[in-house]
């Protein structure tokens, strides 16, 4: 066997099929393009038509096989309606990404229900919906991977967590109650867990040069994270290689949260 043949059996992704939300941006559309530069069919499903096409057709011009899902993703009713119109596309999936979130972030004290409940919404009713669709059909398969993109939040107070803090924990608890679940049949459900990334949901802090310094600085590596620093994670996670792998937060942050 070949260093190709051996790296190709452990982490190829042909053959596969990948739902990635939020994957038109951000970490999210760096884990999108490295499934699918691994041999992975994607459907990637967010709200923006434009930045969905042109992630798609970025993808196409480099060979690889894409599509995109336009959905509202606040409503049950629009969550149901992607999955069935992403499973319409390439199949039912074996790879499952959730990664679209938002984080309105206004002070403690200032959170009303609309803010919370937009934030479950998205963040943590959309993942658990989409889980619920596709997680059963991967046991039955033998074979399925379940990614969730957190946040350190989930883990610590950090930078003013409000609801979304409350929404990432609770998505690292839906982990590995699908783990819990569907592992015996070959599904595992993991999260990853990033530090300060410079991404558009992070556009606020960002803004902030001494407060990015700052971030930096509290990292092992010395640098903020970028979205491309997920692709290898989501790919490891995504394959056969992390088969004994399941109900873990693993962290991609340079460290962040343990210095």
């Amino acid at each position: 066997m070949t260093a190709q043949d051996y790296l190709s059996e452990l982490f190829s992704l042909e053959g596969r099929v990948a739902v990635v939300t939020g994957g038109s941006s951000g970490i999210g559309k760096a884990i999108a393009g490295a499934l699918a530069h691994a041999g992975a069919r994607v459907v990637i499903v967010a709200r923006g038509e434009q930045a969905l096409s042109a992630t798609v057709e970025e993808l196409a011009g480099q060979g690889r096989e894409t599509a995109w899902v336009s959905a509202d993703l606040t409503t049950r009713e629009h969550v149901r309606a992607a999955a069935e119109q992403a499973v319409r596309i390439f199949g039912e999936p074996d790879i499952l990404v959730n990664s679209a979130g938002i984080n309105l972030r206004p002070p403690m004290g200032d959170i009303d229900e609309a803010v919370w409940d937009r934030t479950m919404a998205v963040n943590l009713e959309a993942p658990f919906l989409l889980g619920q669709r596709f997680g059963p059909g991967m046991a039955e398969r033998g074979f399925g991977r379940i990614i969730h993109v957190t946040s350190q939040q989930a883990h610590r107070a950090f930078v003013q967590s409000g609801a979304y803090g409350v929404s990432k924990g609770a998505l690292e608890s839906l982990a590995r109650s699908q783990a819990e679940a569907w592992s015996p049949h070959g599904v595992t459900a993991n999260t990853l867990v990033p530090g300060f990334v410079m991404t558009p949901l992070n556009q606020r802090l960002a803004s902030d040069p001494e407060k990015v310094a700052a971030l930096a600085a509290r990292t092992m590596i010395g640098r903020n994270g970028l979205a491309e620093d997920f692709a290898g994670a989501a790919v490891f996670l995504a394959s056969r290689a992390s088969a004994y792998i399941t109900g873990q937060a693993i962290f991609v942050d340079g460290g962040l949260s343990v210095h």
